[in-house]
């Protein structure tokens, strides 16, 4: 297989789990004054890391284990102008790493749950956008 079709299909695994990360936030945050909101916003931020993985296998740039969103937009090149806010990159990281665990945080507003759902669509659209420009979608 040649390697562009492999490098295809690993970026297509990633979108694949980014996808079903934002469909759990996007289905979990329907559920109102029950809602997990820590649930949501985690899920919300592997969407976005994940689509950043994809491209930058896409790119063949390699990438740590990491779930800081900063860090992996520092391996884009620079004529990327990826649309998330440095705020709003730290945020998501806050959901999949404080988050993740009992306490050390304050609780989050269904507000800022739907707020995390809006900003990882916001990334995916920019990243599919690239991706299709590179042949992917």
């Amino acid at each position: 297989m040649p390697e562009r079709d492999k490098t295809a299909i690993v970026a297509g695994e990633w979108v694949i789990k980014a996808e079903n990360d934002l469909k759990n936030a996007a289905h979990t945050v329907k559920l109102g004054a029950k809602c997990p909101t820590d649930t949501v916003c985690f899920h919300a931020q592997q969407c976005v890391e994940k689509y950043l993985k994809a491209f930058l296998v896409i790119l063949q740039v390699e990438f740590p284990r990491t779930h800081d969103i900063e860090v992996l937009v520092s391996l884009l090149p620079k004529s990327i102008k990826f649309p998330l806010t440095v705020e709003q990159r730290r945020l998501l990281t806050e959901y999949a790493t404080i988050t993740r665990y009992p306490g050390g945080y304050e609780p989050i507003s269904l507000f800022e749950a739907k707020n995390a759902v809006k900003i990882a669509r916001q990334a995916k659209k920019y990243m599919q956008k690239l991706m299709k420009n590179r042949g992917l979608f």
